[in-house]
């Protein structure tokens, strides 16, 4: 049997409970993460759990496991990266579980760069060097740095760069 690895899976709106418990009755390790909210109605307050991330299932299988994922209702296809499913480290899905146990109404927002926003690269040759977005390119952007008296500029996939606060 093949090694187990974290992926994540793209469900349709508002499935992702559904497709949490549905993958768990067929024996597949799943996590979605659950977000503590306090809901107002008309006439009362509850809490209530909704997905931290809308859309997206965590699944820990092999390659046998990812062809029943990939066909289970509610599943629309893996999250992918380089033209293959995205794995996603162990280490990665224990700080989403503690953060989750430490906090409650959290929100997870897509980090989308502006033009002019002051980043800092965290890998690669220009790691450490402070930049300016000039302009993004899906799953990139354009940074001018500064350096030497020259004006550099280069294309530096979103992953490795922070927004500076």
């Amino acid at each position: 049997m093949s090694k187990r690895k974290w992926l994540a899976v793209y469900t349709k709106p508002r499935w992702e409970k559904k497709i949490d418990q549905h993958l768990k009755e067929r024996g597949i390790e799943t996590y979605c993460p659950l977000n503590k909210v306090l809901r107002k109605w008309s006439d009362r307050m509850k809490m209530v759990e909704e997905p931290l991330f809308k859309s997206y299932v965590f699944v820990h299988v092999n390659e046998e496991e990812e062809k029943v994922v990939r066909f289970a209702s509610g599943v629309l296809n893996f999250v992918y990266w380089l033209g293959k499913p995205a794995v996603i480290k162990q280490i990665e899905i224990d700080r989403i579980r503690r953060f989750l146990n430490d906090y409650e109404n959290v929100t997870a927002e897509p980090l989308n760069f502006k033009l002019d926003d002051k980043v800092i690269i965290n890998a690669g040759a220009l790691m450490e060097k402070h930049g300016r977005v000039l302009r993004r390119l899906g799953n990139k952007v354009e940074l001018e740095i500064d350096n030497l008296g020259y004006k550099l500029v280069a294309y530096i996939d979103k992953s490795k760069v922070t927004l500076i606060r």
